[in-house]
């Protein structure tokens, strides 16, 4: 499979679309690392952080990946996204965290989801939270 992670990030990007939200950016880069998807949902400015996980995963779906210094990275990465990007500096931000799971056709292990799986090279992705503002502070 060619790269799990990004068709994670792909499935929450049409997943958040289909919510209402509008995709500005995908994998925006800068000094301070990356933010995977930053969404414009109604007022609000939306970076979200997307985990793409299959079985076996040693930390929690990807949530224990969230660790405080992985937290402020992101932190600085929306800071330096905000100082090139004013138009946004008065909108209300947030930080979501998107869960994605993902296994090969045809296996049998059920898991909950909360949209239809996506089939994408023979594997399915499905979103099993969707956790909005993750972190704060």
């Amino acid at each position: 499979m060619s790269n799990p992670g990004l068709q994670g990030e792909e499935v929450v990007a049409q997943w958040l679309q289909q919510q209402g939200a509008r995709i500005l950016h995908r994998r925006w880069r800068c000094r301070w690392g990356e933010l995977d998807l930053v969404v414009q949902w109604g007022e609000e400015l939306v970076f979200v952080e997307v985990k793409t996980r299959s079985a076996g995963n040693w930390d929690g779906n990807g949530l224990l990946a969230l660790s405080s210094q992985k937290q402020a990275k992101l932190r600085s990465a929306a800071e330096f996204f905000l100082g090139e990007s004013p138009q946004w500096c008065e909108a209300g931000c947030r930080f979501d965290v998107a869960l994605v799971y993902y296994q090969p056709v045809g296996k049998s292990v059920e898991v909950a989801a909360i949209a239809p799986p996506v089939t994408y090279e023979n594997h399915q992705f499905l979103i099993i939270d969707y956790l909005q503002d993750a972190f704060s502070g």
